[in-house]
């Protein structure tokens, strides 16, 4: 199993691409899913998740041709996916492919909208909590569709199609969100959904849907309208920078110092936890090329943060976060509030030197002004990332172990950093 050893001490100069968003491609691949024509989506990350998401929609008959380098293209441009799925053979997503990756229970919104049948697996997935899908299943429910848990599968049948309704979601779900606005897309009439998560990865879902056809109004805001139509047809579309990637970079400069360049970056699409960065002490200027980043000679300064839906800071920088605090001139509170048991990472970073105590749903954060290297292990994929960070600025060698929750949603994370002056490599086996 490959390991990634890292030697701390070195500030990051340069600049870093940032990859297209893995949370806004993989509902993207799903919902080519509604259309028997092709869609083609660019800068879609090279991530294990992505890898993982082409095989279950090969189980279903999708053809997908990735289109890679062409000669003068820069090294990190994503690739171009090419999906279509003309003939849906099977509407069934089994449990040894869906318990891999929880995002790949959404197949069941545009299957049941375009087949009126689905039978797929409960998800397994990510440690960081339970994340049911009771509200997904309401909404769908809500569109018409007869479900249910059947042997450990949802079993969804819509035999004259999904109706247009009111959706209105008691808790702001992302997936529930997404999985909603595929299947509404192909409903008969109009559907309202209230309560709609507002992330930046939502609209650019609906943007997407949009330009093959749908008509959805208001997606970014917490009310979505959906009028519903026949048939979507092929299109193109470019997958939005990634914001977690952007931050999680942004907060790697922070803790080494230096000033790096993050290519391609929008910083709109994550204003608060940039505006806690400036807090802590780095210098955060948006330019047209994207974000630059860079703390002088001063320390980090300690924050109170705590974690909400969009807008608000992000729960997936959460941990990323308190990697930075552990180095602070003082102390740092970190409440989580969307997902429990994400604070897998606090034991890990203790190895490293870091003082942290929890108390329910808040963790505190005395910084200190030395870490030390020592083996680590990845627990989940934002913790993974938060171990890397604190390793950049420890005394001495760390190395992380399985890696592999890394490779679900950082592309080229050794390189990206080592072109920057980090000492980091992978080694395999």
């Amino acid at each position: 199993m490959d390991r990634i050893r890292i030697v701390g001490g070195n500030k990051l100069n340069g600049t870093i691409p940032i990859s297209g968003a893995k949370n806004a491609a993989l509902p993207l691949m799903i919902a080519a899913l509604l259309t028997d024509e092709t869609l083609i989506l660019d800068n879609v990350p090279r991530l294990a998740d992505v890898a993982q998401l082409q095989r279950i929609l090969g189980n279903h008959g999708v053809d997908i041709m990735s289109a890679g380098k062409r000669p003068g293209d820069h090294e990190y441009q994503g690739q171009t996916l090419h999906i279509s799925a003309a003939n849906i053979v099977d509407t069934t997503a089994p449990y040894e492919l869906v318990s891999k990756m929880r995002a790949s229970f959404w197949v069941i919104a545009p299957l049941l909208a375009r087949m009126k049948e689905a039978k797929v697996s409960l998800p397994g997935g990510c440690a960081i909590g339970t994340r049911p899908v009771d509200l997904l299943i309401m909404a769908l429910e809500k569109l018409g569709a007869e479900i249910s848990i059947d042997g450990g599968y949802a079993v969804a049948r819509a035999p004259t199609g999904l109706k247009g309704a009111e959706i209105d979601f008691p808790k702001v779900t992302v997936s529930g969100t997404h999985v909603a606005l595929m299947a509404a897309a192909l409903a008969k009439g109009t559907t309202i959904i209230t309560g709609a998560a507002c992330e930046p990865e939502i609209a650019d879902v609906a943007d997407c849907l949009n330009k093959m056809g749908a008509k959805i109004s208001g997606a970014g805001t917490s009310r979505i309208v959906i009028e519903g139509v026949t048939k979507l047809h092929g299109a193109r579309h470019t997958v939005l920078p990634d914001r977690i990637e952007t931050g999680t970079y942004a907060m790697a400069v922070a803790m080494t110092g230096g000033d790096v360049q993050l290519e391609g970056a929008r910083p709109e699409l994550l204003q608060s936890a940039l505006d806690v960065l400036v807090q802590a002490g780095a210098t955060v200027t948006p330019n047209n090329q994207g974000i630059r980043v860079a703390r002088n000679g001063a320390g980090i300064s300690p924050v109170k943060v705590t974690t909400s839906p969009f807008p608000g800071f992000p729960t997936d920088l959460q941990a990323q976060l308190m990697a930075l605090m552990t180095s602070a001139k003082g102390t740092s509170q970190i409440t989580e509030t969307i997902f429990e048991n994400r604070f897998m990472h606090v034991q890990e970073l203790a190895r490293l030197g870091a003082r942290i105590s929890l108390d329910g749903e808040t963790a505190t954060i005395e910084g200190t002004s030395t870490l030390r290297g020592a083996p680590v292990m990845a627990t989940d994929l934002r913790a993974s990332v938060s171990l890397v960070i604190a390793a950049l600025a420890a005394e001495g060698e760390t190395t992380v172990n399985r890696v592999y929750h890394l490779d679900r949603g950082f592309e080229r994370l050794e390189e990206k950093l080592s072109a920057c002056g980090a000492t980091i490599e992978r080694i395999s086996g």
